[in-house]
């Protein structure tokens, strides 16, 4: 029997646990705190800095991807299947401010499209006209300022990447000559197009959730931020969450709390309600597992966007970027019509060698190959994610379905072709020699560009959709509007696991937003 605990310097249990304090539990956290009348204590299962300057070395330098370094120390990977033949490593973020600290800090809001897909099974507090206030209160945009789309108070600074470099010039230049138009403003809901990239990263610092929201509450007497504890289930007794089962210098103990709150990520969230007991009974009790709600679409169904990396040679030496790794972004239709812009284009300043090493140019090659970051940003639901053990250190399975169909294998080629079009442009021609690969043979040939696509192909580390909400009566659903699991009082998921379907852009900044509209959901009681 372990110990029971109310949390390190709390005098009694607290009102609300949240367990992960990335980019939906630093928000969730901070909001939920600022009523003083309420005691929240964080669970962060990774080491939480107390200044930014504590982060490990290179976390904020906007200029750089930790997530794209191997073996980096906010970093946690799982081995998962892109494809039956394609085993990959994937990463999520681990400490204060989870995977906002280590991914680009692109920050691009869903589109109105997502919001009405969501809307339909969430309900209106989902509809693009409920969440803008949201998306304004939880910004400072350092372009717009306040006006009727963006905000100038909030915990999350924001700038677009600035134009100027000679690649990104010539970027913008190509996609104006091949007909694209100009989205000088990607949070806005325009046609899809060319434009900069809104960023969490101000001059040159990746500002990650964690610092924006949290390191200022600190000082909350009703807030707590513990690191280094590993939530290894939710406690459950006679039908409501009571507790989680922590982990701290491999010590176990249950620390008790009024409602339990998952944020850790659309891997470990569903990981953690399945080890509790709340998932497809059929699984469960293969693995011993005591059922306690059998939730069939606990990882049933998870949605991500395949992405390939195709690199350029430049003619000459370019400057390195300033600040930010981040060129422009192109967005495009995919030629079945149905979901607008759901083709990325994503402009890398940093040679590729630059970016897995943790530098921003490489030494000894000065006219290093960059980079196009190309990915299909359907919202499908292709992947499935199963338990293997009930032991919570053994990662589940997780096998993400891409390319299964010929209408992702199509959209995956249309959008390495306008790549490949825009460098072939006499705008971009002035700076490059043209792609290291694939050549013109294989790029005319459906059959061949799937094999080179297949072979080289990665994920854009967008998962969704692993507890996703909907109605009590859908057996899809997990949760309800607001994160509250269906059949188990006083639990909630607020993170990407919740989304029905994975937005037409990266989830960062929709990560952010859950934190936000969760949080205001329970101070204010909504049901």
């Amino acid at each position: 029997m372990e110990p029971t605990q109310h949390g390190r310097g709390l005098a009694r249990a607290p009102d609300v646990i949240v367990v992960g304090a990335g980019g939906s539990g630093a928000a969730l956290a901070a909001r939920l705190s600022e009523d003083p009348g309420r005691t929240v204590l964080v669970l962060e299962a990774g080491p939480v800095p107390r200044h930014p300057s504590a982060f490990a070395p290179g976390s904020l330098d906007a200029r750089l991807v930790p997530g794209a370094q191997p073996g980096h120390p906010a970093l946690r990977p799982y081995a998962v299947h892109l494809t039956p033949t394609r085993p990959y490593t994937v990463v999520r973020g681990h400490g204060l401010g989870g995977s906002t600290t280590v991914n680009g800090g692109y920050f691009v809001r869903a589109r109105r499209d997502d919001f009405d897909r969501w809307a339909a099974v969430g309900g209106a507090a989902w509809s693009y006209e409920r969440v803008l206030p949201f998306l304004r209160a939880l910004e400072t945009d350092l372009d717009h300022g306040a006006d009727a789309l963006h905000g100038d108070r909030g915990p999350v600074r924001v700038r677009r990447t600035e134009l100027r470099h000679p690649a990104a010039v010539a970027f913008r230049a190509a996609a104006r000559r091949l007909g694209f138009p100009e989205e000088p403003d990607k949070n806005a809901q325009d046609p899809p197009g060319f434009g900069p990239v809104p960023s969490n990263a101000v001059d040159g610092v990746r500002v990650n959730t964690g610092i924006g929201y949290l390191l200022g509450a600190l000082d909350r007497p009703n807030l707590l931020v513990e690191g280094d504890s590993t939530v290894l289930r939710v406690v459950v007794e006679r039908g409501r969450a009571v507790g989680v089962l922590v982990e701290r210098d491999g010590r176990r103990a249950v620390v008790l709390g009024g409602e339990i709150v998952l944020c850790a990520g659309a891997f470990r969230s569903p990981h953690l309600l399945q080890l509790s007991g709340i998932g497809p009974r059929r699984e469960l009790e293969a693995l011993g597992i005591p059922v306690v709600r059998d939730a069939p679409a606990v990882g049933a169904r998870f949605g991500d966007h395949p992405q390939v990396v195709l690199e350029w040679v430049p003619r000459r030496p370019l400057p390195e970027p300033s600040g930010s790794w981040l060129g422009g972004v192109l967005h495009l239709s995919s030629s079945d019509g149905g979901h607008p812009g759901d083709l990325e284009i994503l402009q890398s300043l940093v040679p590729m060698a630059g970016l897995t090493s943790g530098r921003v140019s490489v030494p000894g090659a000065p006219l290093a190959p960059l980079a196009f970051l190309v990915s299909v940003q359907t919202p499908r639901l292709s992947g499935r994610m199963r338990m293997l053990s009930a032991d919570p250190a053994m990662p589940p399975s997780l096998d993400y379905g891409y390319l299964s169909t010929a209408r992702d294998r199509r959209a995956m080629r249309e959008a390495v072709r306008v790549t490949a079009e825009s460098v072939g442009t006499d705008d971009f021609g002035e700076l490059s020699d043209g792609l290291t690969e694939p050549v013109a043979q294989v790029l005319n040939d459906d059959r061949l560009l799937d094999r080179w696509i297949l072979g080289r192909l990665g994920t854009s580390h967008h998962t969704c959709g692993t507890a996703p909400m909907g109605p009590a009566d859908d057996p899809r659903a997990v949760v309800d509007s607001y994160g509250r699991v269906h059949g188990v009082a006083g639990l909630r998921v607020a993170d990407t696991s919740i989304l029905p379907a994975p937005p037409l852009r990266g989830p960062a900044a929709t990560a952010v937003l859950i934190g936000e509209v969760v949080a205001d959901a329970m101070r204010r009681g909504l049901t």
